[in-house]
């Protein structure tokens, strides 16, 4: 791992996550052949982009963090902009593939993604409220 790139681990996690606006984290394990292949696009992404934070996990040595996100696959690739998960998608992305998800993600209007949020965790309070009245009521 080069000095580009943060070791993740529950120890950490929070502190990292939360003290920086815009982290890319790689979920991986030595053991993946995929997840080789993709450390080294993944490491020149986090020398051309010094602004944001690069973390890896290493799902082998971080089961509760790989448990935490629901990692069914790896490497799967999550970017948390303001402690927002953004984006979440297993796979190894090809350098071009990367760039792109990390200039969509660079355009997010995070006003707009937060007032989403917002939305969503409101509609969820209320069907959590409404399960106990009986249909038609």
């Amino acid at each position: 791992m080069s000095s580009s790139t943060v070791e993740l681990t529950k120890d950490n996690f929070d502190e990292v996550v939360s003290g920086s606006g815009f982290v890319l984290i790689d979920f991986w394990a030595s053991w993946c052949g995929p997840c080789r292949q993709f450390a080294p696009v993944y490491e020149g992404a986090a020398e051309r982009h010094g602004d944001l934070v690069f973390a890896k996990v290493d799902t082998e040595a971080q089961p509760e963090l790989a448990a935490a996100f629901e990692i069914r696959s790896i490497p799967t690739l999550m970017i948390v902009r303001d402690n927002i998960a953004v984006y979440a998608q297993p796979g190894a992305l090809p350098e071009a593939a990367l760039e792109d998800v990390i200039s969509q993600a660079r355009a997010l209007d995070m006003d707009e993604v937060r007032a989403s949020v917002a939305e969503e965790q409101a509609k969820a309070a209320r069907a959590a409220q409404g399960e106990g009245q009986p249909a038609g009521e």
